[in-house]
């Protein structure tokens, strides 16, 4: 048993938590005394102004980036003092990433693509095809299984990716301006499907987001200002 578990009733809970980035002889505070926590099953958003520190917030969030203070919490796991090779671990089995840029590959299929995770995880693409095929059919791209990238639209790439981050089962999914690139019909589209994705599969999700409108369709929203949460008003 590790000595850094505790009991706890949420998903994932972040602690007082602070960064500081280094330029030159200048220290720049970037989150300050950050508390936020996430439940099963819950959407929390985070909007705010370009620079104010919400993508720092979802790396820290998602294990990618470590925090100068505070703790983050899983599932009563302490990750501020995992190493690296538990902490790439812990992102592949736990948590899925859907970015405003896709990264998808452009040299696999939609298909292919969605069952990457799978295989990183040990799984052989024959296994991972069937939950692969069930998500895309389920965002309505059966008839896009085969298909580049490159062929595809803007907001059908983002439906892949999201297919892409639900494919290990993750208990958390973490957005960062999922739709921030399409224009409004397909936002709108990928928006409903994600929230649809996450109500359905019982998924916690914190999604950052621009757009207000969006950011209130989740269970509690939050706007970062002068690096501290509060409710968005």
């Amino acid at each position: 048993m590790n000595d850094n578990r505790q009991e706890s009733s949420e998903l994932l809970s972040l602690h007082k938590i602070g960064k500081t980035f280094k330029n030159g002889d200048r220290s720049i505070c970037i989150l300050d005394g950050i508390d936020l926590s996430i439940a099963v099953g819950e959407s929390v958003a985070v909007t705010g102004k370009s620079g104010s520190g919400k993508s720092t917030l979802l790396n820290i969030a998602g294990t990618l980036d470590r925090p100068t203070t505070g703790t983050v919490m899983f599932k009563g796991e302490n990750l501020s003092i995992a190493d690296d090779v538990r902490l790439s671990l812990f992102r592949n089995i736990h948590i899925g990433f859907i970015f405003q840029s896709h990264l998808l590959l452009d040299d696999f299929t939609a298909l292919e693509n969605v069952c990457v995770p799978a295989m990183i995880a040990g799984l052989t693409m024959n296994k991972a095809k069937p939950r692969a095929t069930m998500l895309l059919e389920r965002v309505g791209l059966a008839d896009r299984l085969g298909q580049s990238p490159l062929k595809l639209s803007g907001g059908e790439r983002q439906r892949v990716a999201i297919c892409r981050a639900l494919m290990n089962n993750p208990d958390l999914l973490i957005a960062d301006e999922p739709t921030g690139s399409l224009d409004e019909q397909a936002s709108a589209q990928v928006a409903d499907i994600l929230f649809s994705l996450v109500q359905e599969e019982q998924k916690a999700l914190l999604l950052v987001t621009h757009d207000r409108q969006t950011a209130k369709r989740c269970s509690a929203a939050y706007l970062l200002h002068n690096r501290i949460l509060e409710p968005l008003a």
